[in-house]
């Protein structure tokens, strides 16, 4: 842990860094539709820029986990992403669309470093008798991001057009770079003898996701959980046009689901201890599925209803699947194991976000009934591999037990 490095500074830069890239999604959303007015065409863009998380994340995970200076590898990162935003605006409307998807998918190999990349390091920046308040707060700068991101997308979008919108969101995830550039390097003493090559880093990062039983069960549900939640995400500049009369407006409904996953984590910030991180996962996709069917409803007052049963169960989810990988995940790999769950997770939101433009074309009820599915089945994943007879390979060995102690 660095006697220098604030955890203040930490979630100053993880704040800004995530609020930018929550308010980049509904940004491109707006701005591809008002650019292309095709509502399958900004879905599509949004689902470029996170498809490719799933072969982004695993690698810049790798790579992190055997740099002596993660913070400038990440602070690299955040720069490239917002490059690759600014280049989509330019040529948006300017050249085909295939040309402007390729770069959003290029531009979203380094999406991963603004979730996982920076929760990988928490444990360098607080003691371990403090990681699971520290959690907690590192959490809640996603739901902070999660409700500040849409809501200013779309005020920017209404007063001062969707293309600035998204320049503020890139603005935000270049002032996270200072704090990101000084992360503490890696100590001589949290540094394992490097593995031959990053592909054996990377088959070791699997295969420890696979091992762990928790950790499996917790990535497998949350990735399937994703899902729908990109579809609803997609589906919120029609959901606001249909409740509140315009699509920008579509973005309050998020600050509303992201204003109660802000007030779930507040409580577990402020009382760690009531957390239950395996039961909480499955607690929360049902909270979802519950949530999304009810949204199908189209009702005004429904919509914000089901927005805010949503964000009660999906912050807490995060600060549980937080709580599942820092304590199953082995330090020499953990920058790995985080950036792999958070790039499969968005992988399974690009999914959901291509899923849902088009299917929304055909009915806006059926998309949100979709995504309830994907919901109800995340939770039958989850308990269908905590009954699944345990394999000698799933329990951990004592080196791995001893692996997982916080630095």
């Amino acid at each position: 842990m660095s006697k220098r490095y604030s955890m203040t500074l930490y979630l100053t830069g993880a704040t800004a860094a995530r609020t930018g890239d929550e308010m980049s999604g509904p940004a491109l959303l707006l701005v591809g539709l008002s650019v292309t007015g095709s509502a399958s065409a900004s879905s599509a863009l949004l689902s470029a820029i996170t498809v490719s998380a799933a072969v982004g994340g695993p690698v810049f995970g790798a790579l992190l986990d055997r740099s002596t200076r993660p913070g400038r590898l990440l602070a690299g990162a955040l720069a490239v992403y917002c490059a690759a935003l600014l280049v989509i605006l330019l040529s948006l409307g300017r050249l085909p669309l295939p040309v402007v998807l390729a770069t959003a998918v290029c531009g979203g190999l380094l999406g991963p470093a603004l979730a996982g990349g920076w929760t990988s390091q928490l444990p360098r920046v607080a003691a371990q008798e403090d990681l699971p308040r520290a959690n907690a707060l590192d959490a809640l700068t996603f739901n902070t991001a999660s409700l500040a991101g849409p809501a200013l997308a779309g005020a920017v979008a209404m007063t001062a057009g969707a293309s600035v919108s998204v320049v503020v969101s890139l603005v935000l995830i270049a002032l996270a770079l200072p704090a990101a550039w000084t992360l503490p390097m890696r100590t001589p003493a949290a540094r394992a003898a490097p593995s031959p090559s990053v592909v054996a880093d990377l088959v070791a990062g699997f295969a420890a996701i696979g091992r762990a039983r928790p950790l499996a069960r917790a990535t497998l549900t949350s990735v399937v959980s994703y899902i729908g939640v990109g579809m609803l995400v997609t589906c919120t500049p029609l959901l606001g046009e249909r409740a509140l009369g315009s699509t920008g407006s579509g973005t309050f409904l998020l600050a509303t689901l992201a204003a109660a996953s802000l007030l779930a984590n507040a409580l577990l910030a402020r009382r760690p201890d009531l957390l239950r991180p395996d039961a909480t996962v499955l607690g929360s996709v049902l909270a979802l599925a519950l949530a999304l069917l009810l949204a199908a409803t189209l009702s005004p007052l429904a919509l914000f209803a089901a927005m805010a049963v949503a964000g009660a169960g999906e912050g807490p989810q995060l600060t549980a699947l937080f709580a599942v990988r820092h304590r199953e995940a082995p330090d020499r790999l953990r920058g790995q194991i985080f950036t792999t769950g958070a790039s499969l997770k968005i992988t399974g939101f690009a999914i959901g976000a291509g899923l849902g433009g088009p299917v929304a074309t055909w009915s806006l009820s059926g998309s949100l009934l979709v995504a309830a599915g994907c919901e109800v089945l995340a939770a039958l994943g989850f308990v269908l591999l905590t009954v699944l007879p345990v394999r000698h390979s799933d329990a951990p060995s004592s080196h791995a037990s001893r692996a997982r102690v916080q630095p």
